[in-house]
């Protein structure tokens, strides 16, 4: 098997150093360190060894690396279903989100996947499923929380109590 190498390798170890620092993308940052560590001399085996790919993956950075520089180690475009909401209408749920169903013309006092696909289904004619609703939620920052149920009739401080979380 032959050893991959790195032409002007002090250059490209510098470079790569500096784009690891820039880079938050743990995939990218991964083939980063296997070519820096193919640049420092490092055999492709055991630089598969340590990032956990095998020889061949590596030697495929390398190779992308020298072909493409460091546009080659990131990630390109996966192919999958076109999304069925718009950028706009996105953006539009994010805000309706923070106000309450009730104030957009939808049953409830908590937004979730039942009521959003509902929402959407009225307002864009999109069938969205309520567990792709729920990851809406997600993609769109928001978290789904529980309401807990309040201890009717009783005094504050036991109500205090009550809560699992003080």
């Amino acid at each position: 098997m032959m050893q991959s190498t790195i032409p002007n390798a002090q250059k490209v170890i510098i470079e790569l150093q500096e784009e690891i620092k820039r880079s938050k993308d743990a995939r990218y940052i991964r083939r980063l360190y296997a070519v820096l560590l193919v640049a420092h001399g490092m055999k492709s085996s055991k630089v598969a060894q340590l990032t956990g790919g095998s020889v061949r993956t590596v030697q495929m950075w390398v190779q992308r690396f020298k072909k493409e520089g460091l546009s080659g180690l990131q990630d390109k475009p996966r192919p999958g279903r076109p999304l069925k909401l718009t950028e706009e209408q996105l953006s539009e749920i994010g805000r309706v989100l923070r106000s309450t169903p009730e104030e957009c013309g939808m049953s409830g006092y908590l937004w979730d996947g039942k009521t959003l696909s509902a929402f959407i289904l009225k307002e864009y004619n999109v069938q969205l499923g309520v567990r792709q609703c729920q990851r809406l939620f997600h993609r769109l920052g928001f978290r789904y929380r529980k309401p807990r149920p309040l201890i009717a009739g009783t005094a504050p401080e036991v109500k205090k109590e009550f809560k699992k979380n003080l």
